[in-house]
């Protein structure tokens, strides 16, 4: 049992250190909000003061268990406006029922909250009204059931003022944190697209006039092939020779594309980890790498922010090259690996050792993902 108990610690722990940036703005929004809502709890107090006072006891345990409900629903209702969900009605018109039931004692501390949690599904103006009459009211309420009293107009006001501006200041920043982190994706996911998008007007700009002038030529071969087979024959030659002109061609180009410039690789993954709010610290010597050398790891490079930006959360990432060794290390892989992809990292490793290096990638101690390469150098 304890066993299990420190392996659910462990997951939790592990959880919680390697969230994202988005995850820990959300706690904090949730937490600090669920702060304010626990204000709710000082009710409990003026109802025990009121029990050895001599109120009547089956009043008071209604009242308490009336209150638990409502400090209950009120976390629930954060939970829905972090999460974006609709107004919760129902929900909000439970717990204003409840907070004019508690009224009658009246309980300072609920109506604030209430108000809270209404402040993110309403109007500003609504709340800022909302306030100030329910203020008035509670106010006037003591004054004829008892007397004025500056204490609790006092601690009314303060804790209205606390409720019905921390809480829709908490879910401002949420949707602030959440736009930022949106526009983070989107900037890593045109960095590759335009990428994308260059290889494509190469290949169609090499390939266009070439499968034109092909089926050109086909289409003027099948017209006379009845009538002068002899021309027919030598159209579809230069059709065979086109075609292995451009087979050539597109051969030279995705050689040329594989030929990648390391420094410009590195400069544009450090600029692609860091848009997706991964902190990325490369140390590169790169001077003295034979170009084959720096193709390979430029390549293994790029596979590995694939799978960094693809298959981890990681909040660090760190690239170092020397002597031809390169290391890339991530904080983002806390499971099992599965085994590596035909056409990512097992063909890269092929690759590599038919030029005779190595490649290889495992979990690392500490917590890390570790990238190895090795090429001649």
């Amino acid at each position: 049992m304890n066993l299990d108990v420190l392996a659910r610690l462990r997951e939790s722990y592990s959880r919680v250190r390697h969230a994202s940036k988005l995850d820990k703005v959300r706690w904090m929004v949730l937490y600090s909000s669920d702060i304010t809502i626990l204000l709710s709890l000082m009710g409990f107090v003026d109802l025990y003061i009121r029990w050895q006072k001599g109120m009547w006891p089956p009043l008071l345990a209604v009242a308490a268990v009336l209150l638990a409900v409502h400090i209950t629903l009120s976390f629930r209702v954060i939970r829905i406006a972090v999460g974006g969900g609709p107004r919760p009605a129902r929900i909000l018109a439970t717990t204003g029922v409840i907070v004019l039931l508690l009224s009658i004692f009246p309980l300072v501390w609920v109506i604030p909250t209430w108000l809270g949690t209404l402040a993110p599904f309403v109007r500003r103006r609504t709340i800022v009204l909302a306030s100030a009459a329910s203020v008035a009211a509670t106010n006037l309420y003591v004054t004829l059931a008892d007397e004025f009293q500056p204490a609790v107009l006092l601690t009314q006001t303060v804790l209205t003022a606390l409720c019905a501006a921390a809480l829709p200041a908490n879910m401002s920043l949420w949707r602030v944190a959440k736009e930022a982190h949106e526009g983070q994706e989107a900037k890593a996911r045109l960095a590759v697209s335009e990428e994308r998008l260059r290889f494509a007007r190469d290949l169609n700009a090499l390939l266009g006039q070439s499968l034109s002038d092909i089926s050109a030529r086909a289409l003027g071969a099948s017209r006379v092939l009845a009538a002068d087979p002899g021309t027919a024959a030598q159209e579809m030659f230069e059709v065979r020779e086109l075609a292995r002109q451009s087979l050539r061609e597109v051969r030279t180009t995705v050689q040329n594309y594989r030929a990648l410039d390391l420094d410009e690789v590195l400069s544009s993954v450090r600029a692609v980890l860091e848009a997706a709010d991964v902190r990325c610290t490369v140390r590169a010597a790169t001077a003295d790498l034979t170009p084959e050398a720096r193709t390979l790891l430029a390549t293994v490079v790029r596979e590995g922010a694939t799978n960094v930006l693809k298959h981890s959360k990681a909040e660090r990432c760190t690239i170092t090259i020397e002597d031809g060794v390169l290391e890339m290390s991530n904080d983002g892989v806390t499971g099992p690996v599965g085994e590596h992809a035909p056409i990512g990292l097992a063909g890269l490793a092929q690759r590599l050792n038919a030029a005779g290096g190595t490649l290889e990638a495992a979990p690392a101690p500490g917590g890390s993902y570790l990238l190895r390469a090795a090429v001649p150098a």
